[in-house]
C-alpha cells in the first residue's frame, strides 16, 4: 500500500507536522528523505529494509560513497543530498556553539566534536581555536590520516592559532576503530604542542579523543 493511501496519522511526513521529528522512527525519518519507495515497496518499507542492511540509521549516514550508492533506492544523487544536510547539521552546531562559552560546556564542546568526528573512516586530527574569553574563533580539521594514524605537524597547528589571534586552543582527534583510549603516541604529540604553542603564549585547555561513547578528556585525565 503506498503511503498516500495510509490514514492521514500514519504518513511519516504528516506525523513530523503535527508532533515533531523526535516522534518519528529511524525507518519514518529515513522515508521522509527517500520521498519514494521502489516497485512493491513504500518508501517506508524501503526505509526499514536499508536499516536493517546497514545494521542502523547511524552506519547508513556514516557509510562512503560507494557502499550507500550500491544500495537499491540510492545512488549519487541521494547521497550528495544526504551530505548536504549533515553538513547543514555541523554548520548549525558550530554556530550555536560561538554562542556559548566552551571550556565551561565542556559536555556542549564534546557533542560538536563527537558530531564531527565519530563517524569518519580515516582519523582526523582537529583544532578549536578560541580567544581569551573562550569563545570558538575557528574550527579546523588540519590532518587527515590512514585508518588509524594522522600525522600532526606542530608548525601547522601553531602557524592556525597565530593566524585567527587565538588565546587558547582545544586539540582533537578520533580513533576510527571506536576506541577512545589515548595512546602513547597521542601523549606525546600533545606535549610537543602543548609546548609549542606555550612558545607564543597559547594554552591548550584540553585534548579530546573520539570514538564511541563519551569522548575521553586529557584535562580530566591528569594529561595535561
Amino acid at each position: 500500500m503506498a503511503i498516500s493511501d495510509w490514514p492521514l496519522s500514519e504518513r511519516p511526513r504528516e506525523k513530523l507536522l503535527r508532533r515533531g521529528a523526535q516522534s518519528l522512527s529511524d525507518a519514518e525519518l529515513l522515508a521522509i528523505f527517500l520521498r519514494t519507495g521502489v516497485a512493491g515497496k513504500s518508501a517506508v518499507d524501503l526505509a526499514r529494509e536499508l536499516i536493517a542492511e546497514f545494521g542502523s540509521l547511524r552506519a547508513l549516514v556514516a557509510a562512503d560513497q560507494q557502499h550507500f550508492c550500491r544500495a537499491k533506492g540510492l545512488g549519487q544523487a541521494k547521497f550528495a543530498q544526504l551530505q548536504a544536510v549533515l553538513e547543514m547539521g555541523r554548520r548549525h552546531l558550530n554556530e550555536e556553539l560561538q554562542r556559548l562559552d566552551c571550556f565551561t560546556s565542556p559536555a556542549q564542546t564534546m557533542a560538536f566534536l563527537r558530531r564531527h568526528l565519530r563517524d569518519r573512516q580515516r582519523e582526523v586530527f582537529a583544532l578549536m581555536l578560541l580567544d581569551n574569553q573562550h569563545q570558538l574563533l575557528h574550527y579546523d580539521e588540519l590532518f587527515e590520516g590512514t585508518l588509524d594514524a594522522a600525522a600532526v605537524y606542530p608548525r601547522e597547528v601553531v602557524k592556525l592559532a597565530l593566524q585567527h589571534n587565538a588565546a587558547a586552543v582545544i586539540l582533537a582527534h578520533n580513533h576510527p576503530s571506536g576506541i577512545a583510549e589515548p595512546s602513547l603516541a597521542d601523549q606525546q604529540i600533545t606535549e610537543r604542542l602543548k609546548n609549542a604553542l606555550a612558545l607564543v603564549d597559547i594554552r591548550v585547555l584540553d585534548h579530546l579523543v573520539v570514538g564511541e561513547g563519551r569522548p575521553v578528556s586529557f584535562a580530566e585525565r591528569g594529561l595535561l
